[in-house]
């Protein structure tokens, strides 16, 4: 029994493709019968020619990796894409080290580690780039002899 045109008219009809197509083997006398697309509509109602569900893609694996990624798994530098900057924003880092580095020279100033002179100086640098972490201050203020002495304590 070959019912390929019939299949080819259901799936103009239907607008789904040849695989997504269905008929019901009990009604396959019925559907070889139908010869016009008003026959075939009137099987498509009664429910002796259908369309399958679209078959989907699977998320399980997507979940797996979600939940290791959630974890800290898979983190390393083969699963990761585009440049560090696309992946956290410069400005918010920016923002990160410009704070604690001015938190550690406004610290210093009320300790009274540095002059005044040399805390405008040092806020000067470090919003122009210069200092790369709150480390590379207190070396540069060791290596130009920036601090104050204080004798008896």
């Amino acid at each position: 029994m070959n019912l390929k045109s019939k299949k080819d008219i259901a799936t103009k009809i239907l607008k789904a493709g040849r695989k997504r197509v269905w008929f019901n083997p009990e009604k396959l006398s019925d559907i070889k019968e139908a010869i016009t697309k008003e026959d075939l509509k009137g099987l498509m109602k009664e429910g002796s020619i259908r369309i399958k569900q679209k078959e989907g893609q699977s998320r399980g694996r997507a979940r797996k990796i979600l939940e290791q990624k959630k974890k800290g798994r898979q983190q390393g530098t083969g699963s990761r894409k585009g440049r560090a900057s696309a992946r956290t924003a410069q400005k918010p880092e920016w923002m990160a080290r410009i704070r604690s580095q001015r938190m550690l020279i406004k610290e210093l100033l009320e300790k009274g580690s540095i002059q005044r002179e040399t805390y405008r100086f040092l806020r000067k640098k470090s919003k122009g780039g210069f200092f790369r972490n709150k480390g590379h201050i207190k070396v540069y203020l060791t290596e130009h002899k920036m601090w104050i002495e204080r004798h008896g304590k």
